[in-house]
């Protein structure tokens, strides 16, 4: 048993004030006095640890101190590899770029917000410029809106010193909207398979008109449906 207290953050053993505490384990928790938690951690040959000092009793556990410890710091290690880093990119811009230019860099922006990382776009005014502010200005909202799909803006353009920012983070995996173009490609191939399929029964109830008092009609029906469902 271990009387030391490893860098202050939690009490064990004998530092342990309250009257009472509750033991937690793998079978389920017990309140007992105090005293008789550190017989029984002597017993076990282990620590008696205080992991929630708020609670009423205070709980704790018994369990090798330095195990404890390094359970803790794997956990935390654990949690930390879990979180996804995001970092921020920049995309600069002049206020008069070209379109080849913008091009490139809306490629660029496209891929650090695939990759869950945030864009800040900028126009840099050298001089005088600074007179193109409302040029600038339309250039990030074009920046925005073709990158609508990838991202929502955090910040409209607002200007600082010399330079107008844009701030658009990324937008959740699966939650990308679809741009108007999609939409309409997609809309057009359900009215077309809607009416093809339309097409298809009409052709199937005119037939059946014609096939009504056959002998064998009803058979014949049945194979003219099954083969407009194959197609």
């Amino acid at each position: 048993m271990k009387n030391d207290k490893k860098g202050n953050q939690y009490r064990i053993n004998e530092q342990i004030r309250a009257r009472e505490v509750r033991i937690v384990g793998d079978d389920g928790s017990t309140v007992m006095p105090t005293r008789q938690a550190l017989d029984m951690a002597r017993q076990q040959n282990v620590d008696l640890v205080e992991i929630s000092p708020n609670a009423n009793p205070p709980v704790c556990r018994l369990i090798d101190y330095s195990k404890f410890l390094y359970q803790q710091k794997k956990r935390a290690k654990e949690m930390k590899q879990k979180q996804v880093k995001q970092d921020i990119k920049e995309i600069r811009f002049g206020p008069q770029t070209d379109e080849h230019d913008y091009n490139f860099k809306l490629k660029h922006a496209k891929e650090f917000l695939e990759d869950g990382n945030k864009v800040r776009a900028y126009v840099f005014f050298r001089g005088r410029s600074i007179l193109f502010k409302e040029q600038g200005e339309v250039l990030l909202l074009r920046f925005a809106n073709d990158l609508e799909e990838y991202g929502k803006v955090e910040q409209m353009p607002s200007l600082e010193g010399k330079k107008m920012f844009l701030y658009i983070s990324p937008k959740k995996a699966g939650v990308a909207k679809k741009s108007q173009q999609k939409r309409d490609r997609e809309r057009d191939e359900a009215d077309s398979k809607t009416d093809a399929s339309l097409q298809a029964e009409n052709q199937i109830s005119e037939k059946g008109g014609l096939f009504a008092n056959v002998k064998g009609g009803e058979d014949i029906l049945r194979k003219l449906k099954e083969d407009s469902e194959d197609k």
